[in-house]
């Protein structure tokens, strides 16, 4: 009985050691001096066993295109951050960076704010950062590339293909996506939960 007891209280010690603990943080709750390139989109402050972490959302907005003066074409980028906190000080870790260059058409470069999340689906103490964000150089009703990213401990994973776009006759373009060597050979409860992120975003609205 003792035997059980001790079993009990020792697995749930370490259940509650494994738990991931985050929080939402303003652009002015950002710690000072922190540097990066666009506007503040989102912030997460999470800590889990490697220690005390921030992750921040950054978008350029349509900018000037710098490769070809013409004032029709434009870009935009997106930027993801990890900070870790070390020796009282925030360090840089890992980086997300994507964007369209020399677009004459209409643009995109954004989040989906509500698919950045941090989670521990696997139970490790080690949080995964999830990012969902789509871009395109379109000017027409088509889908836009679409892309989920998540990082656990340093290492990416990757999910691409392109937004869901429902035609006016009924018909249905895009939708698709493929895995990476990382999705196809990691956890299965990590592609469960992108594909789950992936439906609940893929369509695209032109509204």
């Amino acid at each position: 009985m003792r035997r059980l007891v001790f079993l009990s209280v020792f697995l749930i010690a370490q259940q509650s050691m494994a738990q991931v603990k985050s929080n939402n943080v303003t652009a002015a709750q950002l710690p000072k001096g922190m540097k990066f390139e666009g506007k503040f989109v989102k912030a997460i402050r999470f800590t889990d066993a490697g220690g005390e972490h921030l992750v921040l959302a950054t978008e350029t907005g349509e900018t000037q295109s710098k490769a070809n003066s013409d004032g029709d074409y434009r870009e935009a980028a997106l930027h993801v951050y990890e900070f870790k906190q070390s020796n009282g000080a925030w360090v840089k870790g890992w980086v997300v960076n994507d964007f369209v260059k020399e677009c004459p058409v209409d643009i995109t470069a954004a989040f989906i704010k509500n698919a950045i999340r941090v989670t521990d689906l696997d139970n490790n103490g080690e949080a995964e950062v999830w990012l969902m964000y789509k871009t395109a150089c379109h000017g027409d009703v088509s889908p836009s590339d679409l892309k989920v990213i998540m990082y656990e401990a340093g290492k990416k994973y990757a999910m691409r293909g392109q937004s869901l776009v429902k035609m006016p006759g009924g018909e249905a373009e895009g939708g698709n996506y493929v895995f990476d060597g990382a999705f196809n050979t990691g956890a299965k409860v990590f592609k469960q939960f992108a594909q789950k992120l992936w439906n609940n975003y893929k369509l695209e609205d032109f509204k």
